[in-house]
């Protein structure tokens, strides 16, 4: 099998940095001693290897809290922990609700339910916005993606989607048909049919040229209503409310969306599988843009920052799917992960973490547009609540991709302890955990200016 060299990876950066890297191999060298790196290499034997995970970068021994801990006793502030830990790492209320699960009931066999998995699926209705009132859960994001798809199809009796070019819904073949990437998706053979993709509300690089206008006109939005009335014939809108790169559009964009699935017949599926519980200063994505989706899709950090755990939930009139099995998962009513979930509902409002998200997200915010003043490579920076991105380019009139440069920051950030992803090769993303106060989110931007003034 032929690897695509260097030069060849741009397209392989949407998701995330990628571990094809020579700056990643020079971090190493300087930064990882022999009991770590035996363990990378047993690691690299065993695992099949794949871009974005093994070979991998490093070995952890601990986490809590906004912290992990590698092997050589070195902390770092993780400003990406795969948008699990909205209440940090090993918190003690979801470790303790796990615990006290396992002693009363370690699982729940199909055909029968249990105590907490029904007062989970209460609790998200409760929480929920408008009249998203049906759950169904399942083991992981991926497998919630693929029974909102269903559902669509059997409520509309259609089969074709909308989705955006560069996004992702998880890894498994019907979610890449979906998804956008082409890390996922290339070289793989035949996807699901009849899922047409549109580009997504980035404004700071709108295929139309928005800013050349004066800024947003909902081009993007109206392209997507013309797919709509062309094809006809479409299920569902499927996408993510806020880009986890970030692209942070208008409350109008799906505003306007949302009633065009109503002129048109087809469902709106929101995926906040990395974006909700908090992260964007509202306990669910779509409420920041005062919209409510036929489906909404929860993972990631459902599980408390420890289980893998997703959940759907959906309108009543969905509610049709009785002869059938969307999901029908082993673990689907798994009490100690229902009971992680639940905790992990809990901590977010009694510790007020959606208002903590907002106070340092905008803290943050202001700092980063200060930092673009004093650093020319920054072309832009956006966010939402503690989902935050500072865009890299080598010139702001042209908009090329500082894609090396934003790697040597990452890497010299991890060498002073802040560690964050890189997405679409030159976007530093940042998503610490909800539970973060404003003087460590100061701190994690005094690295990330220091680093930038390094390589200028």
């Amino acid at each position: 099998m032929t690897h695509p060299n260097q030069s060849d990876l741009s397209h392989f950066k949407s998701e995330g940095d990628i571990n094809l890297s020579s700056q990643r191999l020079a971090w190493q060298a300087e930064h990882i001693e022999a009991q770590t790196q035996a363990l990378l290499d047993d690691d690299a034997r065993y695992f099949l290897h794949q871009s974005l995970s093994t070979p991998c970068l490093n070995a952890l021994e601990k986490c809590d809290g906004i912290y992990i801990e590698d092997l050589q006793g070195r902390r770092y502030m993780d400003f990406h922990g795969n948008s699990v830990h909205q209440v940090g790492f090993a918190n003690p209320a979801v470790i303790e609700a796990i615990k006290t699960q396992l002693d009363e009931l370690a699982f729940c066999t199909r055909r029968y339910t249990n105590r907490v998995a029904v007062d989970l699926a209460k609790k998200l209705v409760e929480l929920a916005p408008g009249d998203l009132n049906k759950v169904l859960f399942c083991p992981g994001g991926t497998g919630a993606i693929g029974m909102a798809i269903k559902l669509a199809r059997l409520a509309t009796g259609r089969h074709k989607t909308i989705s955006m070019w560069d996004s992702f819904h998880g890894a498994s073949l019907d979610a890449i048909s979906i998804g956008g990437e082409a890390v996922f998706r290339r070289g793989i053979g035949p996807l699901l049919s009849g899922t047409e993709h549109v580009p997504p509300p980035d404004e700071y690089r709108c295929l139309w040229d928005c800013g050349a206008r004066s800024g947003c006109d909902l081009k993007c939005a109206n392209y997507i209503e013309y797919v709509l009335e062309k094809e006809g014939d479409v299920a569902a809108v499927i996408a993510e409310p806020v880009r986890s790169t970030p692209y942070v559009p208008r409350p109008e964009y799906w505003q306007n969306i949302r009633q065009a699935c109503n002129r048109h017949g087809a469902l709106l599926i929101f995926d906040e599988i990395p974006t909700s519980l908090g992260r964007v200063g509202t306990m669910f994505t779509c409420e920041h843009f005062a919209v409510v989706p036929d489906i909404l899709v929860l993972g990631k950090g459902l599980g408390g920052g420890i289980l893998p755990f997703a959940a759907i939930i959906a309108r009543n009139e969905l509610d049709l799917g009785g002869d059938r099995a969307l999901g029908h998962y082993t673990h689907e009513k798994s009490p100690v992960a229902c009971a992680a979930a639940l905790a992990t509902l809990n901590y977010i409002e009694d510790h007020r973490l959606v208002e903590n998200a907002r106070q340092v997200g905008a803290y943050a915010l202001n700092r980063m547009q200060t930092m673009m003043n004093e650093h020319e490579i920054i072309g832009d920076v956006r966010g939402l609540g503690l989902m935050l991105g500072i865009e890299l380019v080598k010139d702001r009139t042209t908009k090329e991709r500082a894609a090396d440069e934003a790697e040597r920051v990452m890497y010299s950030a991890l060498s002073k302890g802040l560690s964050f992803k890189l997405t679409m090769g030159n976007i530093i993303t940042l998503t610490p955990p909800l539970t973060i106060t404003q003087e460590e989110m100061g701190r994690a931007l005094d690295i990330l200016d220091e680093c930038l003034a390094e390589i200028q």
